[in-house]
């Protein structure tokens, strides 16, 4: 007789006591490596934490079969190409492993992409992380997909950039004072450590996006990625020679941002996103004037 079929299985007994139903059962911050295609049908590799979870609706249960979730997640998930249909099918399958014990499943998956982004100006590159967060629930047959993505960006102020620029205007009459003005005088004394007055107030400012997809697909990430980085316009940079820093600078020129700008034109890309059912998000400039953060939140639910 197999050994096995007389190892005890508690799980199976029924519960006598405080019988109730529950919403989530499983684990989380299970240990998984993933493959992310791009739109060039390249794999992107990385490492995520997930979490695993059923509903557990028959009230007089023990518990649910907690090891079939893992074996599920190793055997569908690891090392193979993420897409919505793989999501779809594993927690259908889920649901099938606990044997009528759940009417809903759910898998969260965080992990950071890394994205080689080439320099502005020069041929330079180089790689940035990106935290992304998906999650693929099925409930009553109705199955919902959302992604999460953090989007760091430069934001400069404009308030602070116009009185830069005043207090240079003031700097040039009260050191030129004569009507007609040497231009190589003029530019030499720009050029010149005297020729910075002062400089407007810049930060490393975040977008914490939450979305709603249409469908059970995923977006090509990257691409997504790189539109909501185009939207803000002012992405942070990897790899920089002087050539690129100067561009950069230059960008931020032509990108003065209050955090209302900021989230003006993220809103904006969201609901150009046909992908995209409904969403919320928080925009944030951790300022370097204050020692607080300046801040938007906006949802829209369909």
């Amino acid at each position: 007789m197999n050994a096995k079929s007389h190892l005890p299985d508690i799980t199976s007994q029924p519960n006598s006591l405080n019988a109730r139903p529950l919403q989530w059962v499983g684990m989380e911050e299970v240990s998984l490596p993933l493959h992310i295609l791009n739109n060039k049908g390249e794999q992107l590799h990385t490492h995520a934490k997930a979490g695993i979870f059923v509903s557990l609706d028959k009230a007089n249960a023990k518990g649910i079969h907690m090891s079939r979730l893992y074996l599920l997640l190793n055997e569908q998930l690891a090392n193979k190409p993420l897409n919505g249909q793989v999501l779809t099918t594993l927690v259908e399958n889920m649901l099938s492993s606990q044997q009528g014990l759940s009417l809903s499943a759910k898998v969260d998956l965080a992990f950071e992409l890394v994205i080689n982004k080439p320099a502005l100006l020069s041929n330079q590159s180089g790689f940035q992380t990106y935290p992304v967060a998906i999650s693929k629930t099925i409930k009553n047959g109705v199955i919902n997909t959302e992604l999460s993505l953090t989007i760091p960006y430069s934001s400069t102020c404009p308030c602070s950039a116009a009185l830069s620029r005043q207090a240079l205007s003031d700097a040039v009459a009260e050191q030129f004072t004569e009507q007609q003005l040497d231009k190589n005088t003029l530019l030499e004394w720009l050029t010149s450590q005297q020729g910075s007055v002062a400089t407007p107030h810049s930060q490393r400012s975040y977008a914490y996006i939450n979305m709603s997809l249409q469908g059970e697909q995923l977006p090509d990430l990257p691409t997504l990625i790189t539109q909501m980085e185009q939207a803000i316009g002012t992405p942070v940079q990897t790899a920089v020679k002087r050539e690129d820093e100067q561009a950069f600078a230059k960008l931020n020129a032509e990108n003065l941002l209050f955090c209302e700008d900021a989230a003006r034109r993220l809103k904006h890309a969201l609901e150009q996103n046909t992908d995209i059912c409904d969403y919320h998000f928080k925009v944030e400039h951790q300022e370097s004037l204050h020692a607080h953060n300046a801040v938007v939140y906006d949802q829209k639910f369909a």
